[in-house]
């Protein structure tokens, strides 16, 4: 079964189509389209002569960073490689303004605040960051170039079309790329579509309904199903086991039927080789035993021709 439905992020979503989801059974393994389990590190420009004398260029990258991943972080390690000597300046959206603009996190503001205090290019972490940047918010933190993606995000506030109208126009936007194949909302979905089995699997480990969030029904279903799961693994496991032994068995057998068939061989080759030597030896006694009656009766003609004559 298909389920067509929009992922809008509504205060600064893409402006993209709909987006298909192909729904699977819960409590099967679906094969999720992973990307490469590593990534090349993003190219750093070479520093200048007098490097160790300029001043850092600083480099501000905002966003909401919730579910800190990879994706977040390689492109703030763009931002940070953007300059042979920069400074990185990260904000992040409280969650009064998030959720007012953007909707609800997983992770608190102060989850998130800290997520990024321990990402290796962040220099520091400014708290409270405003949804759309400002004149006085660059000329607050010296802020030399905003670092983003290019697509534009659209306002919720309702200031402008994009948030990044105003830094793109007095040239301060620096240009970064995305991860395909990982995002927050992607980490989201991933959960949702294999929800019951999150949910089995804590509850497995001790979680009880109310820390879930589910129902006593659903909690009795999820179990039954949990049993049901770890039965089918057993009888899978076991006929994994079985058939291991029969094919041990007959590769036992098949070995054992090589060796009979390869002593048969030998014996059948010694055989008629030995018949072989017999034949011929056979072929030439009777040809010696006729050569002997030959010169025999010629013999004997002879002395019958000496005696008629000398009658």
């Amino acid at each position: 079964m298909k389920l067509e439905q929009k992922m809008a992020r509504k205060p600064r979503k893409r402006q993209k189509g709909d987006v298909e989801i192909e729904e699977e059974h819960v409590y099967e393994d679906t094969n999720l389209s992973a990307p490469p389990l590593r990534f090349e590190p993003h190219p750093c420009p070479k520093p200048s002569e007098n490097a160790e004398n300029e001043k850092p260029v600083r480099v501000y990258a905002d966003g909401i960073y919730d579910l800190f991943h990879f994706g977040h972080a390689r492109a703030l390690e763009q931002a940070k490689k953007a300059f042979p000597n920069t400074c990185l300046l990260v904000g992040c959206c409280n969650d009064a303004v998030t959720h007012m603009y953007k909707g609800k996190t997983v992770m608190t503001e102060a989850e998130r605040y800290e997520s990024l205090r321990h990402c290796r290019w962040v220099d520091e972490v400014i708290p409270d960051a405003p949804w759309v940047i400002t004149p006085e918010f660059i000329d607050k933190y010296q802020i030399d170039y905003v670092a983003h993606d290019a697509l534009p995000y659209a306002d919720a506030s309702g200031a402008g079309k994009d948030v990044y109208e105003y830094v793109k126009s007095i040239g301060k936007f620096k240009e970064t790329k995305r991860t395909e194949g990982i995002s927050t909302s992607d980490i989201i979905m991933r959960i949702l579509k294999d929800y019951n089995q999150y949910v089995m699997r804590n509850l497995a480990r001790g979680y009880t309904r109310k820390d879930l969030g589910v129902s006593y029904v659903k909690e009795k279903q999820l179990r039954v199903n949990m049993g049901i799961s770890k039965l089918r693994q057993k009888v899978k496991e076991q006929q994994e086991r079985v058939g291991e032994k029969l094919h041990t068995v007959a590769k036992s057998a098949d070995m054992r039927h090589r060796v009979w068939v390869e002593i048969a061989d030998r014996l059948v080759a010694g055989f008629l080789e030995k018949f072989e030597e017999g034949c011929h030896l056979m072929e030439n006694a009777i040809k010696t035993r006729i050569q002997k009656g030959l010169n025999l009766d010629e013999a004997e003609a002879v002395k019958a021709r000496i005696s008629k004559n000398a009658g």
